[in-house]
């Protein structure tokens, strides 16, 4: 069999975080497949950092290792939190957290006072965990992987992407810093939120900073939701997912048009990738999580969600192995770029011919368009 060399985009969501665990164990099985890079956001990124935190340790299975031990760790730590679900509420509600007095309680809260003011002393739970099992020195030095941490710089409104050699413990809670529940946090006297407002992962440092030209996205937030959010709850939720995807979506659009001219002749191959983008998602499974799920730290619901992630991940290896390294195995324009108003097989009529739209008005107008240009700096 063929080694295949790949790119990993890990998509954060709380406690949702545990399927891309799953999918990740299952690909770490596969001998014949290389991750060159990672990139990671929020529970991606402590995905990616652990990963390769037990790839240092032990190879593959040091990698598989120092995830369960990393999830099973965040259980343990919340196992006395008052929002842990009991019997009746599971049976009720399945993971999600709905019938969670504690719960409804810390979202209101959140709502009404800051985290400066509602914990003053700054605690966060994951800082310990991570300061237990991260070996972030090991990392730092790591050449095996590359390691790719998005935040967002709270000044400026930027992404920051952190490289093996700067993560430590405060990047990756940087990269998770939800500004309503936490603090935003300190890197090198710069002050971070979640990365996810602006990378959700970020595909960008894969494409400039590693060789190879397939990336596998794990996604765990939806991008479409038929159902119409009509509580304050599930609007905040809507709301979170689509700002949360935004970047990606932006991401997807940019890489589509450039793929589309290097096929067309009209960009250097030698300075341009096109990339071939793949995708390992479950809607079927993590549609019915709600916003609530994601504060579940259940050990079961862990155990489920790594589950359902290893047969999705199992299931698309089997579907697309042969393709890695030949194309891209996802549809883009349907799963990212098709608005209102367009059926899945026809989104040429909106991003398509937007695209299009573009790209031929400075392919027939290249003249008039310099003039434009000359016109506008005098």
């Amino acid at each position: 069999m063929a080694v295949k060399k790949v790119n990993l985009a890990l998509q954060g969501g709380g406690a949702h975080g545990a399927y891309t665990w799953g999918v990740l164990d299952r690909l770490l099985e596969e001998e014949d497949l290389i991750i060159e890079g990672i990139s990671g956001t929020s529970a991606g990124a402590m995905n990616a950092a652990m990963l390769i935190d037990g790839y240092v340790r032990g190879g593959r299975a040091g990698a598989k290792d120092g995830l369960e031990k990393f999830w099973r760790r965040i259980s343990e730590v919340a196992a006395f939190s008052p929002m842990q679900k009991g019997f009746v509420d599971r049976v009720l509600t399945g993971w999600n957290l709905d019938l969670s007095p504690a719960y409804h309680w810390f979202d209101v809260m959140s709502r009404i006072f800051s985290p400066y003011e509602l914990n003053p002393l700054n605690i966060n739970p994951m800082r310990g965990i991570l300061e237990d099992l991260l070996d972030h020195e090991a990392v730092q030095a790591c050449s095996i992987i590359k390691l790719f941490i998005t935040a967002t710089h709270v000044a400026s409104g930027q992404a920051r992407v952190f490289q093996c050699d700067e993560i430590t413990p405060d990047v990756l809670l940087a990269s998770a810093c939800m500004p309503f529940y936490f603090q935003a946090v300190e890197v090198n006297g710069e002050q971070y939120w979640d990365g996810g407002y602006m990378g959700n992962p970020a595909i960008w440092p894969l494409i400039y900073h590693c060789e190879s030209e397939d990336v596998i996205l794990v996604q765990i937030n939806p991008i479409h939701d038929d159902d119409l959010p009509t509580t304050a709850s599930e609007i905040i939720n809507r709301v979170n997912e689509i700002t949360f995807n935004s970047s990606l979506v932006a991401e997807m659009r940019a890489i589509t048009f450039v793929s589309r001219l290097l096929k067309e002749g009209n960009l250097d191959p030698k300075r341009y990738k096109d990339m071939r983008m793949h995708l390992i998602y479950s809607a079927d499974h993590m549609h019915h999580l709600n916003a609530s799920s994601k504060m579940n730290t259940d050990w079961d619901f862990f155990l489920f969600l790594k589950d359902i992630g290893r047969q999705t991940a199992d299931q698309w290896l089997k579907d697309n192995w042969d393709d890695i390294g030949k194309k891209t195995t996802i549809d883009i324009y349907k799963k990212f770029l098709c608005g209102p108003g367009t059926e899945p097989g026809d989104c040429d009529l909106s991003e398509k011919h937007q695209l299009n739209k573009v790209f031929d008005t400075l392919k027939k107008n290249p003249e008039q368009n310099k003039k434009k240009q000359v016109k506008k700096r005098k």
